[in-house]
Formats: C-alpha cells, sequence, structure tokens
C-alpha cells in the first residue's frame, strides 16, 4: 500500500495490491504446480476409461495425452495476449461478460469436483493398500474401499480447508520436491516394467483402439442408448474419447500460474508448458498402457479404482519387495493427490476473488477474516460443496470421474472458442496455435480452429453419455450463472445509487493490471 499526501489538493492517494504479489518462478517450478494437478490423474483415469469403455481404454488414455499439446497451445495463445490469462478473462474479452460469467461457471464446477475425486483417490489408494497387506499377513482385518476413501477425502478436504482460512498457500518449491519423488516412482516403474514384459512376457496387450473393439456399459452410453449414434464408428470413437478426457484435466492451472513465472515470460511459458505435456504423455498415458499389459484382464478390474497399486503388485519379483514399492506408490499418490485437493481450494478461490475484481460477485463474499485476513466466506462456500460431493459419491470414483469429465470438457471448449474469436479480433498474439494457412492475405487459424471444433464434438458427446453429470453439471453452472448475474446487478445498482450521492467519497477504485 502507497499513501502519498499531494499538498495541492489535499488528498490522500491510496493503491491497494488486491491479488497478492507473487515472487518470480522457474519454468521448473511452474510445471511442478501444473503437474500437481495434470499428473495427479495417472492414479485414477485409466481405471474410470476402462469401466466406460472396454479393455482398449489404455490407447484412448495415451491418446488423449498427445491431444494435450494443442490444448497446451491454446492456452499459451490465451496466455500470450493476458498478463493475468484464465478462461474467464480470454471469454469475457472475446464474447462478453455473458459468455464469461457462463464459461467461469462450468469451470468452478471442475474446481470443485478437483478436490473430492483426488481425495477419494488417495484413500481408495491407501484402503486397498491396508487390505492388501492384511491379506498377506494372513489377517482377517479389512477395510470397505469406498467408505474409507470418502473419509479420508473427507479429512484432505478439511485439513486443507483450515490451511486455505489461515493462509496457508501453495508452495511451487513443495511442489517441486512431490514432483521429484513422483518422478522417482515413473523412473522405477519406466525399468521395472519393460524388465517385467522381457523375463515373464506380457499377460496380454490391449486391443487396439477401433469400432470392434469398443465395449460401452449401459451406464458409459446414457442417453445414446438405443440410438443410431451407437452404430456409427466416429460416433464412438468421440465418445470414448470423451471418457478418457479427465486424464487431461489441469491445464487451467497453467493460465493462472503463467503470472508466476519468471521473465523471460513466454520462453519459460514455452517451457513449463512442453515440460508438463511430456512429463503427463509418459507418467499418465505409457503408465496406463503398461497397467494393461501387465495386470492380467481376469483380476484388472479389482484395481479399476487404484490402478498403479494393482500395476506395483504385478511385476516380477519377490512379494516383500513389490509391497514396498506399493507403499512407495501410495506415498506418492497421497502426496500428489493432497496438492490437488490444495490446488482446487486455492484455484476456485483465486477465480472467484477475480471476478469479484469486476464486480461479478457481491463484496460480502470477500469480506476478510477477521484474524487472518482471508477470503473465507469463499473458502467455505467451496469447501461445503466439495464435502457434498464426497457424501453424494460415497467414495465411488466412477462417479466423481463422470461428473469431473463434464467441467474439464466445457472449460476447454469456451476457452479454446473465446481464443478463436480472438485470432480474428486482436493481432497483438506473441505466440500463435500451429497450424496457420495464408489466403489471399488473410491468415487462417486453421489448427485453433481444428481443436476447438475436436473440443466442442467431445463436449456434445459427453453431454448424451454422461447422465448424472450432465444433469447436476447443468444444474451446478445454471445456479452459479444465476449468482454471479444478480451479484452484478446488484453491484451496478449499488455504484449508481453512489455515483448519485453528493459529499465526501471515501476513495475511487482505478482497476489496472499492473502497478509500478
Amino acid at each position: 500500500m502507497q499513501n502519498n499526501q499531494t499538498p495541492s489538493s489535499g488528498t490522500a492517494r491510496v493503491v491497494v495490491a488486491t491479488t497478492v504479489a507473487l515472487s518470480f518462478i522457474s519454468f521448473w517450478q511452474g510445471a511442478a504446480i501444473v503437474l500437481s494437478d495434470l499428473a495427479s490423474s495417472a492414479f485414477y483415469a485409466g481405471g474410470i476409461a476402462e469401466q466406460a469403455i472396454g479393455k482398449s481404454a489404455p490407447w484412448f488414455i495415451l491418446g488423449v495425452m498427445l491431444f494435450s499439446f494443442a490444448v497446451r497451445s491454446v492456452y499459451m495463445e490465451g496466455c500470450s495476449m493476458f498478463v493475468r490469462g484464465g478462461v474467464y478473462v480470454v471469454v469475457r474479452d472475446s464474447m462478453g461478460a455473458f459468455m464469461a460469467r457462463l464459461s467461469v461457471s462450468a469451470l468452478i464446477f471442475d474446481f470443485i469436483l478437483t478436490g473430492p475425486i483426488s481425495g477419494v483417490t488417495a484413500g481408495q489408494y491407501l484402503g486397498n493398500f491396508l487390505n492388501e497387506t492384511a491379506q498377506i499377513m494372513h489377517s482377517n482385518l479389512r477395510v470397505p474401499p469406498n467408505m474409507f476413501a470418502a473419509a479420508v477425502g473427507l479429512l484432505a478436504t478439511a485439513y486443507f480447508w483450515r490451511s486455505n482460512i489461515k493462509g496457508i498457500h501453495e508452495s511451487s518449491e513443495q511442489a517441486l520436491r512431490i514432483m521429484q519423488i513422483t518422478t522417482v516412482m515413473l523412473v522405477i516403474f519406466l525399468i521395472w516394467c519393460p524388465l517385467t514384459m522381457i523375463i515373464r512376457g506380457p499377460a496380454q496387450i490391449p486391443p487396439a483402439p477401433t469400432f470392434a473393439n469398443l465395449h460401452f456399459s449401459d451406464e458409459s452410453l446414457g442417453w445414446f442408448k438405443g440410438t443410431f449414434w451407437v452404430q456409427v464408428p466416429i460416433a464412438l470413437s468421440i465418445m470414448a474419447f470423451g471418457h478418457s478426457l479427465l486424464s487431461m484435466s489441469g491445464f487451467e492451472t497453467l493460465a493462472q500460474v503463467y503470472r508466476e513465472i519468471a521473465y523471460p515470460k513466454l520462453k519459460n511459458l514455452k517451457l513449463t508448458a512442453n515440460t508438463v505435456c511430456i512429463y503427463a504423455v509418459v507418467c499418465t498415458g505409457v503408465l496406463t498402457v503398461f497397467a494393461g499389459i501387465i495386470i492380467p484382464d481376469a483380476v484388472r478390474g479389482q484395481y479399476s479404482q487404484n490402478l498403479l497399486g494393482g500395476l506395483a503388485m504385478y511385476l516380477i519379483g519377490p512379494t516383500l519387495l513389490k509391497l514396498v514399492f506399493h507403499a512407495f506408490v501410495v506415498t506418492v499418490g497421497v502426496l500428489i493427490l493432497s496438492g490437488a485437493v490444495n490446488t482446487s481450494l486455492i484455484g476456485a478461490n483465486g477465480i472467484l476473488n477475480r471476478i469479484a475484481e469486476d464486480r461479478v460477485l457481491v463484496e460480502w463474499f470477500r469480506k476478510p477474516h477477521s484474524k487472518f485476513g482471508t477470503t473465507y466466506r469463499l473458502i467455505n462456500s467451496i469447501t461445503l460443496l466439495q464435502v457434498a460431493t464426497i457424501l453424494f459419491s460415497r467414495g465411488d470414483l466412477y462417479v466423481l470421474g463422470e461428473a469431473y469429465a463434464f467441467g474439464v470438457v466445457w472449460s476447454f471448449f469456451l476457452n479454446s472458442l473465446g481464443v478463436v474469436v480472438l485470432r480474428f479480433k486482436r493481432h497483438d498474439q506473441e505466440y500463435k496455435h500451429p497450424g496457420n494457412i495464408v489466403i489471399a492475405g488473410k491468415e487462417i487459424p486453421v489448427g485453433l480452429i481444428t481443436t476447438t471444433l475436436v473440443l466442442f464434438l467431445v463436449a456434445i458427446a459427453n453431454l448424451g453419455t454422461k447422465k448424472v453429470a450432465t444433469i447436476y453439471g447443468i444444474a451446478f453452472t445454471l445456479l452459479l450463472f444465476v449468482v454471479f448475474t444478480v451479484s452484478e446487478h446488484i453491484n451496478k445498482r449499488k455504484a449508481g445509487a453512489g455515483e448519485a450521492k453528493h459529499g465526501l467519497e471515501a476513495f475511487n477504485l482505478d482497476a489496472q493490471s499492473e502497478i509500478t
């Protein structure tokens, strides 16, 4: 805060930093923060996708991770035009306030689901490990996996709720340490899995991702069951892609972390984004394929909610050694998934504060905590929604995964559509999505439009295949949209009333993206 008295006018000039000033970080630290969210999907995406589309799921997961390079380019182009980046600003500047409120409502739904799915996954890994250990030790002690997972999810949410109320925020150094430990686990898998396949041979090869090898459950077909669409190969492929898309969640964190990346920002953003995508392809894509190859088909269904734990137990070697590695995998999973729970609270709180700065939320939500100074009402609201989600799911990862994919794909699509619109409205992009052609002197962003079209088709497919997610996702998105719309109307009315008053003003607010 700066308070300079101006002698001539007798008024005070006050500068208030409404967003916390963040220290600059390296691209390694930036990549670690994004991967704390994105790489956590390796622990649950493969099992959820296989439950939905059958044994060819690992190839679709790998395909989604390769497609992440295109989505990365969308976010990089958006970041290159905005210091603050993110879906809300991109959509607001491209398609107006109405679509911005709609897009950020879907994005908040995404963040609300990130915490529960991460916390419950950690509980599934821990609960199943305890049961396997008890079985090996010939003990009758067992924990009910779903109930135990829900309890762990609630405890993790409560812990990070308290941390965020107190203002203990995510550390880039801590995220880097977690990713270093995760990399140790990844390297062990990358050595041990090929050795297992060489010495023992693969248990099976996942069937190719073709029309004939797709086996949807009645639940995963949703409203498309019994329609002619299930006979159209390209339609089924898009549906399968949609059931695998949750493995790519976390890119919005890239837009948020861009503000923190050190100079030269764009160069370091490219390094960050490339590091994230390459790591995610190997960690989520390759490990899911290894699981499909090494864990026998007959038992892999038992590990649908703790796939990497099952992979650890079916490697070649002594049982005790595998159990020790399984314990390490569970430890890594709890660390990275707990980090994702924290990221969900921080991300949702940050986005809501950002739109509050645009007077889309009433000031009541931003009232600071009397002791810690944090926006505790926003944090409390987010936490209550996450707790309700965990209780509703009862620890079932499949239910959470299907709902999670709704927010992921719609936030991706609306952000990509916003960047397409801005490509024709603005010409100050430092970076452009690859795949541009020039016709009659006019640049056509073929690559960007293609990426947007794919996301749109997947989003539409998800509406039809995910009944529960569609019903609750649309209801939640519309509820938030109404809250934002009413809040904005109230703020405008108050602002109009304030301007009509005469007398001494408390202060004038001049919103700037940066201050010197």
